[in-house]
């Protein structure tokens, strides 16, 4: 059943989705920081303690941004509303700007809030940033530009959350541990 998985119907064998315990073993990994492990791969999500993914100059992180990915490895986006402090900060003047602001208002980052039902998840849509702290348009044309994406350095909570079934999806890609502001109005 999807991502070329063979669930055992006849004997109803059900498995939780393997997405389902990495979301779950992230939420651990943000909620608990005193456990240690080491690991080759920079970027696994299973690396403890929470801030494992930054350099080692960062003092602090509270969230393991992560992108889930489609049976096609496509990541999965979700639509956010652009916290107005930085709406203000640019010109959004003209209607013709203001439509091309609320374009640019989706975003292949998240953070995981909680897990319930057994595998569904309400993640916090997070908003991309540069290394200046400047938002970074992912998509042009309705495409996702991966040179955009490679720009990602930075993330600012949205406010904004999308529930998910966490079993529709084939991957997850931890990206890295950062401090979100999570009470930015």
């Amino acid at each position: 059943m999807g991502c070329g998985r063979n669930d055992d119907v006849g004997n109803v064998r059900h498995h939780d989705s393997c997405i389902c315990e990495v979301v779950r073993a992230i939420k651990r990994v943000q909620d608990i920081r005193d456990d240690f492990d080491c690991d080759d791969c920079k970027t696994d999500c299973f690396l403890t303690p929470l801030g494992s993914l930054v350099s080692p100059t960062r003092q602090r992180a509270n969230t393991r941004v992560f992108m889930l990915l489609d049976e096609k490895g496509n990541p999965f986006k979700a639509l956010f509303k652009r916290n107005r402090r930085f709406a203000e900060t640019e010109d959004t003047t003209t209607s013709e700007q203001g439509r091309r602001e609320c374009a640019t208002c989706f975003s292949i980052f998240f953070r995981v809030q909680k897990i319930f039902d057994n595998c569904c998840a309400t993640l916090q849509v997070l908003e991309p940033r540069d290394a200046r702290g400047r938002k970074v348009d992912l998509f042009k044309h309705g495409k996702l530009d991966l040179d955009a994406v490679c720009e990602v350095e930075r993330f600012t909570a949205t406010g904004t959350c999308v529930t998910v079934d966490l079993k529709c999806f084939c991957g997850i890609q931890c990206v890295k541990d950062v401090f979100i502001d999570c009470d930015e109005d």
